[in-house]
């Protein structure tokens, strides 16, 4: 048994809804994060992490297990998916990867390039850019030297932009035709289920959606993560929402302008996402709280 489910698509369109109700049908299912923000512990409101109540139904893996200060990185989740992965197909559990990080579903499942060591000296000289400049001076280079790869990530993400910028410096190749180079992985049999809607459609979802995080104690889990990790450049505080709040506690916003500020944000990453998981033809679609699992059960059987 190699059979794995997706549960890809924009944030807040019900990924997490979809996929629990596999497990609510009496389908043995493992939940595996992958959304690239949902790995940060201290964030767990903001970053639409399931709730207790949505664990209760199967367990729940890779989620929340990184501090604030550490790096996500794209290999070592590919590594702990992989091994997740393993010990559910050793239990004759179905592995079900929920999230909205393109990025992480394209390398575990198509593969991802080995780009050659970057020089020590390259990689300091971002590092000290980022600090000097900020994020968005970082991010309007990349904008001109690799306009692609720049729509996909958010112009605050500082490692991403960073990295992008010294693998074409050291290589003079931008990174996105480097993820042009990558082989499927044919160790899976997949089934791909995209959960979305039009952005016009998903976007006053997204609205209420920030006001419910902030009812259920976004803003009391920022100042508690501000208390733990000050340092607002922290990886962790890179998460939409996340650094809009810090930015408020800190005083440099007011909340009506957080609020705007997370709703622009929050939809412009949407965009994105909607546009890098529509572009995959392998993706059978469904809107939210459509059901998934006559599919599912097809794909389980052959």
């Amino acid at each position: 048994m190699n059979k794995i489910i997706c549960i890809m698509g924009p944030t807040g369109a019900g990924k997490t809804a979809s996929s629990l109700s596999m497990a609510k049908a009496g389908l043995k299912t493992w939940i595996i994060n992958t959304d690239s923000r949902q790995l940060y512990k201290d964030f767990p409101i903001i970053s639409a992490q399931p709730d207790e109540e949505e664990k209760s139904h199967c367990p729940h893996k890779l989620y929340g297990y990184l501090e604030t200060t550490e790096i996500s990185s794209a290999g070592d989740w590919i590594e702990r998916a992989k091994n997740c992965i393993t010990e559910a197909h050793q239990q004759n559990i179905i592995p079900v990867l929920v999230g909205g990080t393109g990025f992480y579903f394209r390398a575990l499942l198509d593969g991802i390039v080995e780009i050659p060591p970057i020089p020590e000296d390259i990689h300091l000289h971002f590092i000290q850019q980022a600090e000097i400049k900020g994020s968005k001076s970082l991010y309007d280079e990349l904008c001109k030297i690799d306009p692609k790869y720049a729509q996909k990530i958010h112009f605050n993400d500082k490692q991403r932009i960073s990295r992008a910028l010294e693998v074409f410096t050291a290589t003079g190749k931008k990174f996105s035709d480097w993820h042009k180079e990558t082989q499927q992985n044919t160790d899976y049999d997949i089934l791909r289920i995209g959960i979305g809607l039009p952005l016009e459609e998903l976007t006053p979802i997204l609205q209420l959606r920030t006001k419910i995080m902030l009812e259920r104690g976004a803003l009391e889990e920022a100042q508690k993560a501000l208390e733990i990790c000050p340092d607002i450049t922290a990886p962790g505080w890179t998460g939409i929402g996340c650094i809009e709040l810090a930015r408020y506690l800190l005083g440099e916003y007011d909340m009506q302008e957080c609020q705007y500020l997370w709703n622009k944000n929050t939809r412009a990453y949407a965009k994105r996402q909607w546009t890098w998981f529509r572009a995959d033809k392998r993706i059978h679609w469904f809107k939210p709280k459509e059901n998934i699992l006559p599919l599912v059960k097809n794909f389980l059987q052959h």
